[in-house]
Order: structure tokens, then C-alpha cells, then sequence
């Protein structure tokens, strides 16, 4: 089952998707002999936005100022399914993504989808992770974890904008038992984050 249903929430992809609809191994990199495929691991509520355009702005700018602004030097082109329906990346750029450093150090970074509409608010997922950044090795740019980029972005925005963290919801897209397939540190779950009226 490649959709999660948490109780109060629209149906959500468990995986950052590729341009080909693919669920995104992290360009290929192994983990513990396994191949990595990249969780979904926030959800962002925005109940004040008052249009689409409206919640894209203010969730760019909060971003930019939980010290994740947009930043170039990572791959790009994803998607995400959030009720049925494909959401193309956030930011757009050709090789951007939010991320708290230059991708020539070790950085959280990540890629945001939506927002789909929900009754009076919209609705955002996205997939964070953090890479070490080794120049004398190679490749140079190797996945360190989930779960504690997740709670980066989580804490940074609760912390310094109007997003605040209101609780996690189990996605079940941890792959703790697949013999060929691992989300490294991931334990299955998205922290919710939310903006009120």
C-alpha cells in the first residue's frame, strides 16, 4: 500500500515520487547494503492562507525564515500524491531545494508538495533529509538521516513562525523487515505542523 489514511486527514503518498512517478531512492545511494527510498515526513496545515498563491508565499517566506530558505545544488524535478493527485515540487527552481547550508557542507535540506485545498485550509507533505558532505570521498554528498532533518524543520519553524508543531501522524513508510529496501533512521511517522486563524 504506497497511500497512507490518517484519521482526519486527506489520503497522503508515503514517498517522495520521481519526475517518472517512481517512489526517489536518493539518487541511487545505498544504506546498510539496502537501497534507500525517501519518506514523506512533514505535513504543513495552513488554516490563515487565503488562496493557493497565498499559502505558497507564506510557507516560502516562513521557511526562509526558519533559516531554510531556497538554496541551489540538489536535485529536483519530484512529487508527491496528496488525495489521489500529484503535486509537483516545491521550490521550482532547476536545482533547488529549502535547506538550512550551501550544499558544499553537510545540510537538512528538503522538497515541499502542494498545497491541496482542503474545507478552509491547505495542505502541504514534504520529504526532508540530511546529507554529510564528505569532499574526500566519494560520492561526496551521502545520506546521514531522516529523522533528524525532520526535526530540524519541525523545531526551526515552530520556533521562529506561525507554523507550530501540532503532533506526528503514523504514515507507516519505515521498510523495517524489506530485504532489499531501508528509510535508514526513519520511524514512520510525519510531524504535523500547523498555522492557525
Amino acid at each position: 500500500m504506497e497511500i497512507a489514511e490518517p484519521q482526519g486527514l486527506p489520503a497522503i503518498g508515503k514517498w517522495m515520487l520521481t519526475g517518472q512517478g517512481l517512489p526517489s531512492d536518493w539518487l541511487g545511494e545505498t544504506y546498510q547494503g539496502k537501497v534507500l527510498r525517501e519518506p514523506i515526513n512533514i505535513i504543513i496545515i495552513d488554516e490563515a492562507a487565503i488562496s493557493r498563491e497565498d499559502a505558497i508565499a507564506r510557507l516560502l517566506a516562513a521557511a526562509a525564515q526558519a533559516g531554510y530558505p531556497v538554496r541551489l545544488g540538489h536535485s529536483t524535478g519530484y512529487q508527491a500524491i496528496i488525495e489521489r493527485q500529484l503535486y509537483s515540487q516545491l521550490p521550482k527552481g532547476w536545482d533547488d531545494a529549502f535547506s538550512n547550508e550551501v550544499f558544499e557542507l553537510s545540510n537538512d535540506h528538503g522538497r515541499i508538495f502542494g498545497p491541496h485545498r482542503l474545507e478552509q485550509s491547505y495542505l502541504f507533505t514534504g520529504a526532508f533529509s540530511r546529507e554529510r558532505v564528505d569532499p574526500f570521498r566519494w560520492p561526496g554528498h551521502r545520506y546521514a538521516s531522516f529523522n533528524q532533518a525532520r526535526d530540524n524543520f519541525a523545531q526551526r519553524l515552530d520556533r521562529d513562525t506561525v507554523y507550530k508543531t501540532a503532533g506526528t501522524v503514523q504514515l507507516d513508510n519505515d521498510l523495517p523487515d524489506d530485504p532489499k529496501l531501508t528509510t535508514g533512521d526513519h520511524d514512520g511517522r510525519a510531524i504535523v505542523l500547523r498555522a492557525s486563524r
